[in-house]
């Protein structure tokens, strides 16, 4: 099992991301990381503490299930895009291993990803 993240735009040939179920759960870990937190310490991830605790742009991809839950607003996606950008021209200049060079690519997906639906006014979809 694993994770498609694909604009809403009912065109199969638009890009996508993917991971295993695993490997977006480490993605993910590692944005937190990057804006200042542990997503362990969390609601919804093991955690006691309040997603009001924390001021992120990337909250809407952060806390949000695995599977199931609301697609991602094209607004929501344009919020997010800006500071995933940032991030990940900051994961390009550190010198990392493998998993970092692998969170920078899928990260530069995701950004096309989320380029595309903002361009089209569609929603993120997770599948």
């Amino acid at each position: 099992m694993g994770l498609v993240l694909f604009p809403g735009d009912g065109d199969n040939s638009s890009p996508d991301v993917s991971w295993s179920c695993s490997g977006f759960a480490a993605f993910r870990r590692r944005l937190a990381e990057a804006e200042g937190f542990a997503l362990s310490e969390m609601w919804g991830f093991g955690g006691e503490r309040a997603w009001s605790e924390v001021s992120t742009a990337l909250e809407p991809l952060l806390d949000h299930p695995d599977d199931g839950g609301d697609d991602l607003s094209p607004v929501e996606c344009a919020a997010i895009l800006p500071r995933l950008e940032a991030i990940t021209d900051e994961w390009a200049r550190e010198q990392g291993d493998h998993l970092l060079r692998q969170h920078t690519e899928d990260a530069r997906q995701l950004a096309g990803v989320l380029r595309l639906c903002i361009e089209k006014g569609v929603t993120l979809e997770f599948l």
